[in-house]
């Protein structure tokens, strides 16, 4: 009965096909007669390396040190040490000859002579990255014959393979074995598997086989030839041949010769530690092999270090190589990020090396872990975050944005640090592109809403000018009920002179948004009272703000005459290149900052409080009022009343969108200017008009009746009595009843207008008001109620 399989160390399988890795095309060079190969996991197709050995029979030397060296790869683990994932022995049958294999799945890696061509370094930058690599082989020989009392037996290129973050790693782990100089079997397993060593490789005493010799010699000796024959093949550029070859040393670096002759010591006893390599050669000290080094042990460093390092990182990344920075550095950094071991100014040597990559590349290695980093509690690496926004905000998605970046950025709305609010409201202008309707009108409006009432009027003035440049992202309802009130009911009458420029900006960078109604009944006569601003700037604005609406409304005009019905709801100005225009006026506007004396503070309102300016429509503009006020509390805007909502507390009205409230228009605080009630009676004048007999012709009496519509001019009574005396406008009859009681006061007694009323009637009440006697209640209460509610 034929044993197709055969486990090996806990491996197991019943064919190539069962293997849970595929194997594709193989490396061109290996170590001894092993084949290297890429491979991926079928599981989730990450990829992998696979090393493949085959002999005759399961007798074959080659096989039993492949064993071996599956065994030795299993249990030994270091950072440096290539690292296992699976092992299984195959054993075949081809033209009835039996043929064994044995697979070794490992992380993927590269031959190092191969990796070294693909990079092509050169000069200093080269000589770095071999100090990195050697230092990090070095570190696992060191590992091996310090710690572990083991001896590999075979240091060279071809026993070294690079990772992808250019880590180079030690393996080919065949010859490996205990050494122990007290016991005379103690190596015995090491030289079994000799032969498999080149003999170009094998310092003095292997090559004669003088046992006495390698018992005498420390643990290191042997492998520490091996170190030196791997530092001339690296330099050199060339495999070696022949043990003589050792004595060239052009190639190798002045600082490492020292170094390096001592590890080709003719004396065992006398070769150098590889500890001792790594801590007093001076060739490792270069700026590559600190920074490294550093960020492997960022966990043992004080907060001043890394502060301190993370600061200079920066600029020390132009001076490493691009390569190296790319594939190693910034991988560690991005870790140390993830996992708080790294201050919040690694967030700039981040990005700054996120800036090298491609942008696929940028979405895979460094969008992640910004996108984590939004759930940090740091302060610090918020607000990092919000500083650089402007370099990864356009790689985010609009689903990772929608539900893992806002809700974490909107908590920064109402932070207690103003600069931290202040930045977060200019994130905005990035995020807000690539967040959904339900979320601009559930969320980031309401918030935005409290910051027009900010202490701050820097944030006031920013949340302006942000609202003006997402206008064009919300639906027509939500921009109906909140650009004109925020910017009219609020911006136009912030007492900071900036705020209100940046109003009557965005209300002309908006214009395309409102139709005429709007235009004329609620934005112009709230530009007009501005051309009268204590402030130049808003004056110069705002006369500029009249000539453009007034230009939408005479467009309007020429198109009624026109006959052209078409487009008039939504009429803009031709001069005004929609957002675009605003959206460089907020970036260079972002920043601005007033001087004390140009406001004073106004203190944090509730959504139906603004910050109010001290004027009168028909007087002119007084000083700012430096005081917030409520609206149904203020006499100087009793005019002019925020729109309030019984279910929103924005101050902007209802949010919720597809909602269009007929009835939106009584609460935006401009309800008084409605279109006169004349025209009805002249419009049932008309009607009757036309039923009645003229003498003139019916077209006459009809351009008559639209010319009074249009105009309203004083007719004469004495003219043209038979014709036009039936559609005239009626006498203002109401006016003179009004003013008939007041101007018969004014005959009899001048002054009895304003006089003071006689003293009798005040003291009446009062005297009968003291003491205990009965109080007429009933009337001073309903007094109190009338005067109330008028």
């Amino acid at each position: 009965m034929f044993k197709f399989l055969k486990e090996v160390v806990g491996g197991s399988g019943t064919g190539v096909k069962d293997l849970p890795y595929t194997i594709a095309e193989s490396y061109p060079s290996a170590w001894g007669s092993w084949t290297h190969s890429r491979g991926t996991s079928k599981d989730d197709g990450s990829p992998v390396s696979v090393f493949s050995l085959s002999g005759s029979n399961a007798q074959d030397g080659h096989l039993a040190a492949a064993r071996n060296g599956v065994k030795r790869l299993r249990t030994v683990r270091h950072p440096n040490i290539l690292s296992f994932l699976h092992s299984t022995e195959i054993e075949t049958y081809d033209a009835g000859s039996p043929k064994v294999t044995i697979y070794i799945v490992t992380e993927p890696v590269m031959p190092l002579s191969e990796k070294i061509k693909e990079l092509g370094l050169e000069g200093t930058q080269r000589d770095e990255y071999y100090a990195l690599g050697l230092h990090q082989i070095a570190k696992a020989v060191s590992f091996l014959n310090n710690d572990c009392k083991l001896v590999h037996g075979n240091v060279c290129m071809a026993s070294v393979v690079v990772t992808p973050t250019l880590d180079w790693k030690l393996h080919a782990f065949d010859v490996l074995s205990e050494f122990d100089g007290s016991s005379e079997m103690s190596s015995g397993q090491m030289l079994q598997y000799a032969w498999l060593v080149g003999s170009q490789y094998k310092p003095m005493e292997l090559a004669k086989s003088d046992w006495d010799a390698i018992k005498k010699s420390p643990p290191w000796a042997i492998d520490s030839w091996g170190m030196g024959c791997l530092i001339y093949e690296v330099f050199s550029g060339l495999r070696l041949g022949k043990t003589e070859e050792l004595r060239n040393i052009g190639s190798i670096p002045k600082s490492l010769l020292p170094d390096y002759q001592r590890l080709l010591s003719s004396m065992p006893s006398r070769r150098l530690n590889t500890s001792k390599l790594i801590e007093n050669s001076e060739y490792f000290q270069n700026k590559l092999v600190d920074t490294i080094h550093f960020m492997e042990i960022l966990s043992l460093k004080d907060s001043v270090e890394r502060d301190t390092f993370f600061r200079k990182l920066p600029n020390l990344a132009e001076q490493l190589p691009r390569q190296i920075v790319l594939k190693k550095l910034l991988p560690l950094l991005a870790s140390a990020l993830e996992f708080g071991s790294a201050a919040a100014s690694a967030l700039t040597a981040l990005l700054k090396m996120g800036s090298w990559l491609s942008a696929e590349e940028f979405n895979v290695k460094v969008l992640p872990t910004i996108v984590k980093l939004f759930a940090s509690n740091d302060r610090a690496i918020r607000v990092a975050l919000l500083q650089h926004i402007d370099q990864y905000g356009e790689s985010l998605s609009a689903q990772a944005v929608d539900e893992q970046v806002y809700p974490h950025v909107a908590t920064g709305f109402s932070d207690t640090s103003a600069f931290l609010r202040e930045l977060t409201l200019k994130s905005m202008l990035i995020l807000a592109p690539k967040l959904s309707q339900r979320t601009m009108s559930g969320s980031l409006l309401k918030y935005l809403s409290k910051l027009q009432v900010d202490e701050e009027p820097a944030i006031r003035t920013n949340t302006t000018i942000l609202l003006g440049n997402i206008g064009s992202y919300l639906n027509e309802g939500t921009r109906k009920r909140v650009l004109i009130n925020a910017f009219t009911v609020r911006a136009l009458r912030d007492t900071f002179p900036p705020a209100r420029g940046a109003g009557i900006m965005a209300l002309c960078a908006t214009s395309s948004y409102y139709d005429i109604t709007e235009v004329a009944t609620r934005i112009l006569p709230n530009v007009v009272v501005l051309t009268i601003d204590p402030d130049s700037d808003v004056r110069t604005k705002a006369f500029q703000a009249v000539d453009q609406f007034l230009q939408i409304a005479k467009q309007h005009y020429e198109k009624t005459n026109a006959a052209d019905t078409t487009g008039v709801a939504g009429v803009g100005s031709s001069s005004v290149p929609g957002n675009a225009s605003l959206l460089g006026w907020a970036m260079s506007s972002l920043t601005l900052k007033g001087k004390p004396s140009d406001h004073a503070p106004v203190a944090s309102a509730s959504s139906t409080a603004i910050t109010s300016t001290s004027s009168n429509g028909t007087a002119g503009i007084e000083t700012p009022s430096t005081a917030p006020a409520r609206v149904n509390s203020t006499s100087d805007l009793a005019e002019h009343p925020v729109p309030t909502s019984p279910t929103s507390t924005d101050g902007w009205g209802e949010l919720e969108n597809g909602i269009d409230e007929e009835h939106g228009s009584d609460r935006d605080g401009w309800d008084d200017l409605e279109p006169l009630e004349e025209s009805k009676p002249a419009l049932a004048n008309i009607q009757a008009a036309q039923r009645r007999p003229v003498s003139q012709p019916i077209s006459h009496t009809k351009q008559a009746s639209n010319l009074l519509s249009k105009s309203t001019p004083k007719l004469n009574k004495d003219e043209d009595d038979d014709l036009w005396g039936s559609i005239a406008a009626p006498a203002p009859k109401t006016a003179r009843p009004l003013n008939l009681k007041s101007a018969q006061t004014d005959d009899d007694d001048p002054w009895a207008a304003i006089a003071a009323p006689a003293p009798t009637t005040k003291a009446k009440p009062l005297s009968t008001g003291r003491g205990r006697g009965a109080k007429p209640a009933a009337p001073k209460l309903g007094a109190q109620r009338i005067n109330r509610t008028s």
